[in-house]
Formats: C-alpha cells, structure tokens, sequence
C-alpha cells in the first residue's frame, strides 16, 4: 500500500480539524448551497420534502452505527465512503431536472443518508477528540467555518450563474456540474486524512489510548451509548438541532426567486461563520473555569434563541402557505427583501450557537476518539430523525406557523437540559479515567477488593 509521508506540522489537530473541514467544504458545503436555492434547485418542495425525508430517515438510522463503523475502519475511509453519496445526489438532482427522473432522486437520497452518517461520526471524532481541551470551542469554529464557506462559494457560484435570469427558478445545469467537479476533488481530500495515532498535540501527547479496538469491545461501546445518562439528556437538543432548517428553507422558498435564495444562501453562510466564531471564543475563554464556559454559551444561546424566534412569530403571523407571493421577492426590491432577509440571517446565528454548544458538550464529557465517535454517531442519527420528522411536516403541508412554533418549544425544552449535562463536566477530562469511568458506570459496581483494570 502506497504509503505518504507528511511532515511535522501536518500530524496536529490543527492540520486535521482544518483538512476535514476542507472535505466538508467541497462536499457538504455544495449540497447545502444547492438546498438553500429551495427545493434544491428543483421547483419541486413536495418531491425535494420526499427525497429528504427519505434520506434523513435512512441518516437517522445507519447514524447510530456510524460511530463503530468508524472506529472500526479508521477514518481515512470513513470519510471517503461518506463523500461519495453527495456527488450522487447532486447527480441525481441534475438527472432530475434534465430527464425528470423523480425515482433516483429518491433512491439516492436513501444512499446519502447511510454515506453521510459515516462522514459525520469521522468528523464529529476528528473535530472533537483530536485537540486539545483548552481549545475544542476554537477548534469547532474553525471546522465550521470552512465548512460554511463551502456553502458560501457554492452559493457565490449559484448566485452568479443565476443572476441575469432572475425570474429563473430552475437551477441550471452548469450550476450541478461545477458543484459535482468540486465534490470529487473533495473526496480525493480524504487520502491526507490520519488515524488518530499518528496526531499529536501540543507537548506531545497522543490523542488515543489504544490504537486500534476490538469488534467485541466497539459492540460494547456501541451499546453503552444508549444507557449514557449524558447523551439521554441530549437528545432532545440532537432532535432540534437540524429540526428547524426544513421551516427555514420552506418560507425561503415560498418568498424568495431562484438569485435571491442563492444571495441568501451567501448571507447565511456568513451568519454560520460569525456565530461560530463567536460562541467558539466564549467557550474557549482562559481565565473562565470550563463549566463556567460551558454555562456561558449556553445563556448565550437560550438567549439568541428567545429573541430570534419571538420575532419570527411576529414575522410569520403576516403570511401563511396558501398566501400567493407573486411576484416572488428578487435581490433588487430592498424594501421588500429587508425583514426576511435579517430574519433568515439571525436565524442561522442561532443554528450555529446550537450546533457548536452540542459539540461542544460532547467533547467536554471526554476524550476518548473511540467514545467520541459513537457519540458523534448517535447525534447525527437523532439529528437526522428530527429532519426526517420535520421535512415529513412540512411535506403534508402544515401551517408555517406551527412548524415555528414547534420549533421555539423544541429549543426552549431542549437548551435546559444541555444545562444539566454541563453541570457534570469536568475541569479536565482523561482518557484513561473517563474509559473506566464509562464502563463502571454502564455495568454494575465490582464487589469491595475487586480490581478493575484500565490497561
């Protein structure tokens, strides 16, 4: 096996965190700037609803195996398996709109879903377990940020190609052509992804205990997941997480032509980045002990969340699905654009406080990348079944109003909870104690005398 040599500087968690987020970039990131375009570009919401649901159904369940798949394969692989069905669902798409084949993009929306989980339990164990404690809130931010810039470019790129034709609501072919060009050279990115026990962080230490696991012990491992007190606690914030970006795209839709929804997917790719990088700071801050940062971000997010969404019920009470916009709004009608322009970027700050709190919460609970995975694993797939749920919402054509006002509640109980499981972290978490704290906590205490041995 062809063997390549890197230097130094490459076996960081900086280097690793920032080459996954270039692969998220490249793939990721064009199928987000392609959704945010509404429908997928396909002027089809019922089809694009179908499609989606089906996919996140079929992430919701191979999510939960992700995490093991991973640490049984390595992430290298992981992560190129997992790119592969992005570049056939914007194929699809561009099949659709070429051949109107409403079949494969179903079908592969089922194929993106089982791929994706895998890229997602990688990432999530790379961005997480990879650096170190005092800097998982930067390291968060700066995945995220590259990530979202994929969707900025790819938006750019829409947004240009679309322009002179702004009363077009089809995406065009080249668009779905330059995206797929950009995907595989993202796939190709995963050839420079490397195991974790080849990283190294500051003063050396290394970021696994072991370096490889045993199927045994990862079905072990798989299984604790589901009695971890801490990920139960959490998963009313996994379910909300990606819950509100099918209302998001719908009044995007419903309101906006084809060039200005590619100008939006521009402004909420910046919101991405900015919320990041704030709420990264803020969880990252040095002379604040970790708990105290950790409750911080989240009064910061309840916050955000509260006013965002309170203005968005004043926003969307003024219209409802069977409110006819003709013309839709374009890029040039500032007056008209304003209020769903700033709602809708707001909105995405608030997303991204949400998901960068998630992570890092996880990543505060230890640094085990094994543990890590499954974790990362078991949020995607959660996540991904509150997708399902609301595109299948949204689908049957429910009232906007009620999908934000599900919304609002989701976040309003989910948020207290991630509370809880902040209250329980550590200043500093050890590899090595954390795997035995998991495993006497999941099985029942040894007798007096007993040894347990962590080796």
């Amino acid at each position: 096996m062809l063997k390549i040599s890197f230097p130094t500087w490459y076996h960081t968690p900086v280097a690793q965190v920032f080459t996954v987020g270039l692969i998220c970039f490249c793939t990721v990131g064009m199928y987000i700037a392609v959704n945010q375009l509404g429908a997928g570009g396909t002027q089809d919401i019922a089809l694009s609803d179908i499609s989606n649901s089906v996919l996140y159904g079929v992430f919701c369940i191979a999510g939960f195996f992700g995490g093991s798949i991973n640490n049984l394969l390595g992430p290298r692989l992981t992560l190129f398996i997992g790119t592969l069905g992005y570049i056939l669902y914007i194929g699809s798409l561009w099949c659709f709109q070429a051949q109107g084949t409403h079949w494969f993009l179903i079908v592969a929306g089922g194929i993106l879903g089982a791929t994706a989980a895998l890229l997602w339990s990688a990432q999530g164990c790379i961005m997480m377990s990879y650096p170190d404690e005092k800097d998982k809130g930067r390291a968060i931010g700066m995945f995220w940020s590259v990530f979202q810039a994929g969707s900025l470019i790819g938006s750019i790129i829409a947004f240009a190609i679309n322009v002179k034709n702004g009363g077009l609501d089809a995406v065009k072919t080249t668009t779905y052509l330059a995206m797929m060009i950009v995907m595989a050279f993202g796939s190709c990115l995963c050839l420079f992804i490397l195991p974790p026990s080849e990283i190294r962080r500051s003063g050396g230490t290394r970021v696994e205990l072991h370096s490889t696991i045993a199927f045994r012990e990862e079905v072990a491992g798989f299984l604790s997941v589901f009695r971890n007190r801490h990920m139960l606690l959490l998963l009313p914030l996994s379910f909300a997480s990606n819950f509100f970006y099918t209302y998001q795209s719908a009044i995007a839709f419903a309101l906006l032509d084809s060039s200005t929804r590619a100008l939006n997917g521009i402004l909420t790719s910046v919101a991405s980045i900015c919320g990041v990088q704030i709420l990264g700071l803020i969880l990252d801050i040095k002379w604040l002990g970790r708990r105290q940062r950790g409750f911080l971000g989240l009064g910061v997010t309840v916050t955000c969340a509260a006013v965002v969404w309170s203005l968005g019920i004043a926003y969307q009470v003024g219209f409802t699905r069977a409110t006819i916009i003709d013309p839709k709004i374009n890029y040039k009608d500032t007056a008209r654009l304003a209020k769903p322009a700033a709602l809708l970027f707001f909105y995405y700050i608030n997303d991204s406080f949400v998901q960068s709190l998630m992570y890092w919460t996880m990543g505060s609970l230890t640094n085990d990348p094994f543990t890590l995975a499954r974790y990362a694993g078991f949020y995607k797939a959660i996540q991904s079944g509150g997708a399902a749920i609301a595109f299948g919402i949204d689908a049957v054509g429910a009232p906007y109003v009620n999908e934000l006002a599900a919304n609002f509640a989701l976040l309003m109980l989910a948020l207290p909870l991630c509370g809880v499981v902040i209250l329980s972290i550590k200043e500093h978490s050890d590899v090595l104690s954390d795997v035995v704290e998991e495993y006497v906590e999941e099985t029942k205490a040894p007798s007096e005398g007993e040894v347990i041995d962590g080796s």
